[in-house]
């Protein structure tokens, strides 16, 4: 009877991770087919303007209107992209990490649920005379569960370190911008 529900609550449980994998998966792939139509975009906008730039460089007679046509407002409008692109790429990674974290969650705490009731089912099957070893194994199944919530926790930990992490980048990114165009309008001067 309790071999039973072992391989129950086993093949439950691997049944389970299973699908989390699945979903994991999934995730990852529809986040490389949102970044790759994201870049996919970006790359025709760049191919687009540089025809567009080329053209108008190939019609000029004097070097210096070729040079104007290089100018701050230029400069600006190329790191609008460039930040616009990091938004998008952002907006991604961020919505697929936190259903990451929710998949992580929800399966800890499936885990936890599974874990309680075979504790349960097996120590209410156990024999007469085995209290010592139900009271070490409680002891251990209590220490199990500690470690389902230190999983949790870091997984969050991992989260919000990656989110920092990120808006730290965008903003060092965009803190590297403003400057450079300043002195773009400064040499143009």
């Amino acid at each position: 009877m309790f071999q039973n529900t072992l391989n129950t609550t086993l093949t439950t449980a691997q049944a389970k991770s299973l699908e989390s994998a699945q979903t994991i998966a999934t995730l990852a792939v529809q986040s490389a087919e949102a970044i790759a139509a994201i870049n996919y975009d970006a790359a025709k906008d760049v191919v687009t303007t540089a025809q567009a730039k080329s053209a108008k460089l190939i019609q000029l007679k004097d070097p210096k209107a070729a040079l104007e046509m290089f100018d701050a407002e230029t400069a600006q409008e190329a790191a609008a992209h460039v930040v616009g692109y990091q938004n998008k790429v952002n907006k991604v990674l961020r919505k697929n990490s936190k259903e990451v974290v929710s998949l992580i969650d929800s399966a800890i705490d499936d885990s936890k649920a599974d874990l309680k009731k075979f504790v349960k089912e097996a120590t209410t099957q156990a024999p007469a005379g085995s209290e010592a070893f139900v009271s070490a194994f409680n002891s251990v199944f209590e220490a199990t569960l500690k470690s389902f919530d230190q999983a949790r926790a870091t997984s969050q930990d991992a989260y919000a370190n990656f989110e920092k992490t990120v808006d730290a980048a965008m903003s060092s990114f965009q803190g590297q911008v403003a400057p450079a165009t300043k002195s773009r309008k400064q040499i143009s001067a």
